[in-house]
Order: C-alpha cells, then structure tokens, then sequence
C-alpha cells in the first residue's frame, strides 16, 4: 500500500482579491528554487517546513467556499510539487472552477518540463510566468509583480505551442496610479 499523496503547504487564502480576478482560494506551495531578489513570500523558499495535506482535504476547502470561483497555486514554486497538485488540480477542474497558477519559470521551459509539470500545465487555465525582477518591479499591473511576468492563457498556448497573452479583460485591466 502506497502512502496517500501529499502536498506540503506553506499557507492558504480562503478570500484572496489579489491573486487573481474574483475571490480566490490561494495554495501557497511550501519550496522554492528561484529565490528572487524582493520575493513577497522568503519563508516558502525552503523545501522543509510547511504543513502536509492531501489533495481531498484541500479540495473540501475550496467546496467548502460558497463566495469561491477560482484557485490559485502560489509559492513557492507551485510547478516544484506538480506531481502531488495533479490530483487536486484534476478534481478542480471537473468541479468547474478556474485554476492558475504563478510560476518563477517560463511558459517555454515547462512546455519542455518535466512529465508531471507537463500534466499540471495541461490542467491550468491562466500562467503568471517567469521570476519576480526587482528591478522591473510595478504596482501598475494587475495580479503579477513585475513587468517581465507573462499572463498567458495556457489552453491557447499548449494548442500553439507557443506562449499565447491571456486576453481577458478582467486578467488583464491595468490601471494608472495617479
């Protein structure tokens, strides 16, 4: 008997505004490999740590919500535990709800990834991709931290094999700061 799938979480966001249009339920993944310059979330980076859930317990989380529509995976680096958010990802998409996910790597390079983060891409519907740059860091942009930092949808892209710009207004309503 196989030990049950587990997903080592660094924190949770029942009603998040920011992470995405709508209230959300965030998933901050416990690990990180990036370790960008000014990241909002340092205490996700190590690998240890964290709290163990199974995907089903997370699941009746974002049920449990009636206000929920959409999940996102943050970091951490959501695509470093893609094996273990497969499950949780495949139940929240047969429920209908709307999955993205924040990445410090590129739509290009989990394209070519790993199998499991191959099967996790394949369940996003929104990709906030490549790392936080201090440097290019803007709080005029809706739901991404910096101006290198991709909104992509990955439908469109997996379809084209190639990194597609979501196009959706309410992803996308950048405003001015006056």
């Amino acid at each position: 008997m196989s030990a049950p799938v587990m997903i080592n979480i660094c924190g949770i966001s029942r009603d998040s505004i920011i992470d995405g249009p709508g209230f959300r339920t965030v998933f901050f993944v416990q690990g990180c490999p990036h370790h960008c310059e000014g990241c909002h979330n340092p205490e996700s980076w190590p690998f240890e740590g964290g709290t163990p859930y199974t995907p089903e317990a997370l699941y009746e989380m974002v049920r449990d919500n009636p206000i929920c529509r959409g999940v996102t995976l943050s970091g951490g680096e959501p695509f470093a535990q893609a094996e273990a958010l497969v499950p949780l990802c495949r139940m929240l998409r047969d429920a209908g709800y709307e999955i993205a996910s924040y990445t410090g790597y590129t739509f290009e390079r989990l394209y070519e990834g790993t199998d499991a983060q191959k099967a996790l891409l394949s369940l996003v519907d929104v990709l906030i991709d490549g790392p936080f740059i201090l440097a290019q860091r803007s709080l005029e942009l809706n739901f991404r931290g910096s101006r290198n930092q991709r909104v992509l949808n990955v439908t469109a892209s997996l379809k084209a094999g190639r990194a597609v710009p979501e196009t959706s207004g309410r992803w996308l309503g950048e405003y001015s700061v006056s």
